[in-house]
C-alpha cells in the first residue's frame, strides 16, 4: 500500500436532506462519515454480501448493462494491456442479474476475474431504487449512477461535474490529487481510454519510481480515504482520483453535476481543437495566442469589449442557449470545411 500522510478532511453528522452549500460547492474533497448509513442498501449489506445482491435485484427489470470483465491475472485493475494496443479488460453486453450472480459465485474465490460494471444510470437499470435510497440534491439537479463490481482499481482520473460519491457495500479507498499534480501523474492517451478518461499510467499498488521519479512528488501533495459502508465522498471537478474497491462485493452510487450553465460545452474538446490547431504551431504564434486566450478567456474583462457596442459584441458577449446554439453551427461550420 503507498504511504500517504495526508487524509481526506472529514465531517460528520451532517443532515442528508439538507446539505450545506459549503459542501457542495468545495473546492477540495470532503469525507462525510456514515452520510448514507440509513439507506436500506447500506443496511443490506451490512448484513451480507448476498443480502445487498438480493435487494438489488428488488428493483432490477431486465434492463440490459455494460461490464468489464478481466482475468484473475489483472487483479482487480482495469488498465491497457502491455503493449497499449488495447486493454486487459472485454466489454460484454449482458443482464444485471447475470452480473450479480457471477458475483456471488466469486465471493470466496481469491482467483476470481475482475467483474466491474461501471457509471450506469440508475433510474434506467434499477426504477424505484432512489425512493428508498438518495439524498436530496435538487438544488444542482444531479445524474445518479451505480457502480458495482468486487476487487477493482480504477486508474487516477480527472472528472469535470462535481462528484458526491456513496459507498452503499463493502469498502473503497480514494486517494485524490488536487488539478495541478498533472505534469506528476504521468497521463496516458487522450483518445484511446478504457473508460472515457484520460488516467495515469503509473500502477498505485506497485509504483514504477525509476520510470515515473515525478509520482514521489505526486504523493506529497496526495490525500487519501478508507471508506466504509454508509461513507460518502465530496470529490470537487478536475480533482484526480484513483479508486479501489476491497471487498469481493461493493456497490458506489454517485451523483454528478455542474454548476456552469447547461449550454456550455465540455472543456476537453477545445483541448482535442487546442491540439489540432495550437500545439504545432511556431513557438512566436503560440505565444500570440496564449496572450489572445488570456485576453478573452483565461483573463477577460470589461475592458476587453467596452469599445463594441453591445449590439454588435456577438460571441463576445455573454451566452445564453440561444447564442450558444448560434456558435456550435458556426463550430460545426468551420470543422466541416
Amino acid at each position: 500500500m503507498l504511504k500517504i500522510e495526508n487524509s481526506v478532511e472529514e465531517l460528520s453528522g451532517l443532515d442528508p436532506a439538507a446539505l450545506p452549500d459549503a459542501v457542495l460547492s468545495s473546492t477540495r474533497p470532503l469525507l462525510l462519515r456514515g452520510l448514507v448509513a440509513h439507506w436500506p442498501l447500506v443496511q443490506a449489506g451490512l448484513q451480507s454480501a448476498n443480502a445487498a445482491m438480493d435487494y438489488l435485484k428488488r428493483f432490477y427489470q431486465d434492463a440490459t448493462v455494460g461490464v468489464l470483465v478481466g482475468g484473475p491475472e489483472i487483479q482487480g485493475r482495469i488498465f491497457y494491456n502491455e503493449d497499449l494496443t488495447g486493454f486487459n479488460f472485454q466489454r460484454r453486453m449482458t443482464k444485471l442479474d447475470v452480473v450479480l450472480e457471477a458475483l456471488a459465485k466469486a465471493q470466496a474465490d481469491e482467483n476470481a476475474p475482475t467483474v466491474y460494471l461501471g457509471s450506469t444510470t440508475i433510474d434506467t437499470c434499477l426504477p424505484g431504487f432512489r425512493g428508498e435510497n438518495d439524498l436530496a440534491l435538487t438544488a444542482v439537479a444531479p445524474l445518479a449512477s451505480i457502480w458495482l463490481g468486487n476487487r477493482t482499481r480504477i486508474a487516477a482520473h480527472y472528472d469535470v461535474p462535481d462528484n458526491l460519491a456513496c459507498v452503499a457495500a463493502g469498502r473503497r479507498r480514494f486517494t485524490l490529487f488536487p488539478p495541478d499534480q498533472l505534469t506528476n501523474l504521468y497521463v496516458g492517451p487522450l483518445d484511446f481510454t478504457p473508460a472515457g478518461q484520460a488516467i495515469s499510467m503509473v500502477d498505485f499498488a506497485q509504483p514504477d519510481f525509476e520510470r515515473y521519479p515525478k509520482f514521489k512528488v505526486a504523493l506529497r501533495h496526495a490525500q487519501v480515504a478508507d471508506m466504509n459502508p454508509g461513507d460518502a465522498i465530496f470529490i470537487p471537478s478536475m480533482w484526480w482520483h484513483h479508486v479501489e474497491g476491497l471487498d469481493a462485493f461493493n456497490v458506489l452510487i454517485n451523483y454528478w453535476w455542474r454548476r456552469s450553465p447547461g449550454h456550455m460545452g465540455t472543456p476537453d474538446s477545445v483541448l482535442l481543437h487546442a491540439l489540432l490547431s495550437l500545439r504545432d504551431l511556431p513557438a512566436e504564434q503560440r505565444e500570440a495566442w496564449r496572450g489572445i486566450f488570456n485576453h478573452y478567456v483565461f483573463e477577460p474583462d470589461e475592458d476587453a469589449v467596452r469599445h463594441i457596442p453591445e449590439r454588435s459584441r456577438g460571441v463576445l458577449a455573454p451566452l445564453g442557449d440561444a447564442a450558444a446554439r448560434g456558435l456550435r453551427a458556426l463550430l460545426l461550420n468551420r470543422l466541416n470545411r
